[in-house]
């Protein structure tokens, strides 16, 4: 069930993400481009994909400048998060818990990040956006379910002894027929 989950979040994500990349595109090209979730004048994701925080979070281009290679579409992040997302989540163990829910920790960040930026810097509302950050929270969700029973089932395995373990028993004496 989890991970019919994982795969409907992860598809729903990238599909969101190629949009804003879409959106942004086609921004870039036509200054009076309309997207479909420009609803009016304080509910555009057009204007927010388009403003310096639809880059780099916002945070890259002050610093390393607008021209820099990381200053990348917050919709290519967001693409690149959902691609690993969906590899890592069938894998089983501490480790690939640990590496998705990292990668969801940062996610939220920059989705409280974002949305405080929507709300108090650019004023505007962006469906996309907020569609964004249920799909990232989902996901936060439930890496933390999955990290939880990740370290159940190490717990369990540590608190075994070697003599404990189950081991198949191997008889080394050829059968009673073959016998002399």
């Amino acid at each position: 069930m989890a991970g019919v989950l994982r795969a409907v979040l992860c598809v729903a994500g990238a599909a969101l993400s190629v949009y804003a990349l879409h959106v942004e595109h086609q921004a870039a090209k036509d200054p009076s481009y309309r997207a479909a979730c420009d609803l009016g004048p304080s509910v555009s994701c057009t204007r927010v994909f388009s403003s310096r925080w639809g880059r780099g979070l916002g945070l890259v281009e002050p610093v390393l400048g607008g021209d820099s290679a990381l200053n990348v579409p917050n919709g290519a992040i967001g693409l690149l998060f959902y691609l690993l997302q969906g590899l890592l989540g069938p894998c089983h163990g501490r480790v690939a818990a640990v590496a998705l829910l990292g990668t969801s920790v940062a996610s939220a960040l920059a989705s409280l990040w974002l949305g405080a930026v929507l709300l108090f810097g650019l004023g505007d509302l962006c469906l996309v956006c907020l569609s964004t950050y249920g799909v990232n929270l989902a996901l936060l969700g439930l890496n933390l379910r999955g990290l939880e029973k990740a370290e159940s089932q190490h717990q369990n395995g540590v608190k075994r002894t070697r003599n404990e373990r189950k081991r198949p028993k191997i008889d080394l004496k050829p059968p009673k027929n073959e016998r002399k």
